[in-house]
């Protein structure tokens, strides 16, 4: 594996918010020796209704942070900046372009979006809605989208977004646990050229069930599409929210009031709505957009991520929009039709900060291996990837042909559950590591642990990834379930009890920077040898064919378990099977070979299939858990709502 070092680009440094390691090196150390201190000074950088005299109460599962303390999150993303900054672009907002090139444009300034917000916030509240009551969203990526969780905010509902794409049972399911009484939606978004019916999916969750739901609004998208709506409950937006006044003062809400529950699938049992609030969540979000992604106001930034996941409200919602910054925001398929209008976005809109998933940038590198040469990406100076383990491969590819190597490369980790990122590397000072997200961010207590006895582990062993003690932007709990929160997080084993357990595997190298190998679930134990699947699906990518692995165990009758890959190949290896150039059983040689000298003899897969597709949830995510199911019995069951377009059919083998 190639373990070159990546200093700062001087250029980059000269002009970076932090750009000195011996700063960014005394802010970790301030953090966790003086923390009230250290979280009091970046606290100044909020609006606060009332300051706080209380730094944490409780400890643990329990803890509570500035809880004394008044501030709300939509006052300290929009009015501070509208009154500066009136005529500053809060959002630039682009539709997918359709068959004819047609595309819609609408650019929002600070002033402009304070107004939608508080449109829509005076309409939420005639229609009943009160300080603690829940909504649900159910929204295309819309400026509209980020406006009404804006309006929640401004009047104390916690809102819970549900991804544009989710089926009318998972709708019912979030419905029944928030008990939402109010569903803000639209008719429907064009996605890859076709229509996507958003409202038909509502109507059918509303009969599958009773809920507590009284009011719906709609969002008109296409004037051409039927939509049908119900006397007395739904309600046009234009007739609802346009018609409003264009001001509402921001409520009085706490510290630990809840902003938003937010839904995360396990692999098995109902989905966790988690959830955040006010301020400590808003603190932590506001200064690691700032950190880093070294936001500036003439940055135009893009995360690609939808605003149905932790990401699309840290870094889209809330952290940019803090800043004051101007946010990028993409509806439909950015790669539709191919990959040459994902490149057109960057040169185009001039995009200077790229936050987008190693799932993407691996897609890219499976298109057309001259396109990104086409390009200059002159505005382009940061990226950023998120959302799981970046492979080596992937990372040098982002770096050289998306960031013409001047671009740093910010990998972030972090959970739904953490609120924002908790381990990556500041842009200005960090010397990078392909595949490593670097280090532990300042008030972030990291350590990696032996699951077995609670010890701590010597530098290149494996371990559970744990944080030490809580932090202000953490969730506060499982709506509903507060042991579910404490038994899943907290109170995992009696070994690691008092620590916040990621899941994760991972290990620190000589220089202290963490490497995340997987999911503790997805580590299997081959013959003695504790493997984990990222690290085999990264050295599987390191050949030139395969774009996109996952790796699976199965059980084995001697070595306990043995490894199954399921992988995709490049356009150009299909051809070249195809013209007789190249063979399935020569692709897998090889591919196990690199395997081989890359981590060891006993991580070779006793199996290499080269599938269709990979089974993915709608935010990229492999489904490693059908995966297991068919490499063991050539099937799968259970709940498939949250896949993309997905059939069993796609993971037989191009051998078969």
């Amino acid at each position: 594996m190639n373990l070159e070092k990546y200093p700062p680009n001087p250029e980059f440094q000269n002009q970076a918010h932090i750009s000195s390691e011996n700063f960014s090196h005394a802010l970790v150390e301030t953090s966790l020796r003086q923390p009230e201190s250290f979280w009091k000074e970046l606290s100044k950088a909020l609006q606060w209704q009332k300051p706080y005299t209380t730094f944490q109460k409780g400890d643990g599962h329990r803890a509570q942070f500035f809880s004394d303390g008044q501030i709300n999150v939509s006052e300290n993303c929009l009015d501070r900046h509208a009154e500066r900054n009136p005529n500053r672009p809060a959002i630039i907002w682009r539709s997918e372009i359709d068959t004819e090139g047609h595309q819609e444009k609408r650019d929002l300034t600070y002033r402009e979006l304070l107004v939608l917000t508080c449109q829509i916030a005076n309409s939420l509240k005639e229609l009943g809605v009160s300080k603690g009551d829940r909504v649900l969203i159910y929204l295309p990526m819309v400026p509209e989208l980020v406006a009404t969780m804006q309006a929640c905010a401004r009047i104390g509902a916690i809102h819970t977004v549900v991804f544009a794409g989710f089926s009318a049972q998972s709708i019912v399911d979030r419905l029944e646990d928030s008990g939402s009484k109010l569903v803000v939606t639209a008719d429907g978004f064009k996605r890859k050229g076709k229509f996507v019916f958003l409202k038909r999916e509502v109507d059918e969750a509303l009969k599958l069930k009773k809920t507590e739901v009284k009011k719906v609004i709609v969002l008109q998208r296409d004037s051409k599409q039927k939509c049908e709506m119900t006397i007395d409950r739904d309600l046009w937006w234009k007739d609802s929210v346009e018609k409003q006044k264009t001001f509402i003062p921001a409520e009085k809400t706490s510290a630990e009031d809840p902003l938003f529950i937010l839904y995360t699938s396990g692999t098995t049992g109902k989905p966790k709505g988690l959830f955040h609030t006010h301020g400590g969540y808003l603190l932590w979000a506001h200064w690691t957009t700032r950190w880093l992604f070294d936001i500036k106001a003439e940055d135009r930034y893009w995360c690609s991520a939808d605003c149905g996941w932790i990401t699309g409200h840290t870094y889209i919602a809330y952290g940019p929009l803090s800043n004051g910054s101007q946010v990028f925001m993409y509806e439909g398929a950015p790669t539709y039709p191919n990959a040459a209008a994902f490149y057109d976005i960057l040169e185009r809109e001039k995009i200077s900060i790229l936050y987008t998933s190693p799932t993407a940038i691996r897609m890219l590198m499976s298109s057309e291996q001259d396109l990104p040469a086409k390009y200059k990406f002159s505005d382009l100076r940061l990226l950023g990837t998120v959302g799981e383990p970046i492979n080596p491969e992937a990372w040098r590819w982002y770096r050289e042909l998306i960031g013409k190597e001047r671009c740093p490369i910010v990998d972030t980790y972090w959970q739904t559950e953490t609120g924002g990122a908790m381990i990556a590397p500041f842009p200005g000072t960090t010397t990078l590591k392909a595949g490593s997200c670097t280090h532990a961010l300042p008030g972030v207590d990291a350590k990696i642990l032996n699951p077995s006895d609670g010890k701590e582990v010597a530098r290149g062993e494996k371990g559970a990834l744990v944080f030490a003690r809580p932090w202000p932007s953490m969730s506060r709990g499982v709506w509903g379930d507060p042991s579910r929160f404490e038994n899943t997080y907290w109170n995992v084993s009696a070994e690691l009890r008092g620590y916040y357990v990621t899941g994760d595997l991972a290990h620190q190298d000589e220089d202290g920077y963490f490497w995340i190998s997987g999911r503790i679930d997805d580590v299997m134990n081959v013959a003695g040898h504790r493997i984990g699947s990222a690290e085999v699906e990264s050295a599987l990518v390191e050949n030139p064919h395969i774009y996109e692995a996952a790796v699976v165990g199965a059980p084995d009758p001697i070595k306990g378990q043995t490894l199954i890959a399921f992988v995709e190949i490049t356009k150009e290896s299909h051809a070249a099977i195809a013209a007789g150039q190249l063979t399935i059983e020569t692709l897998q040689n090889q591919a196990r070979k690199t395997v081989g000298e890359m981590i060891g003899a006993f991580a070779k897969p006793s199996e290499i299939r080269v599938v269709k597709a990979l089974p993915k949830t709608r935010s990229g995510k492999i489904m490693r858990r059908l995966l297991r199911e068919v490499a063991v019995s050539g099937n799968f069951k259970g709940d498939t709502t949250t896949l993309e377009d997905f059939s069993l059919e796609q993971l037989r083998g191009e051998e078969d």
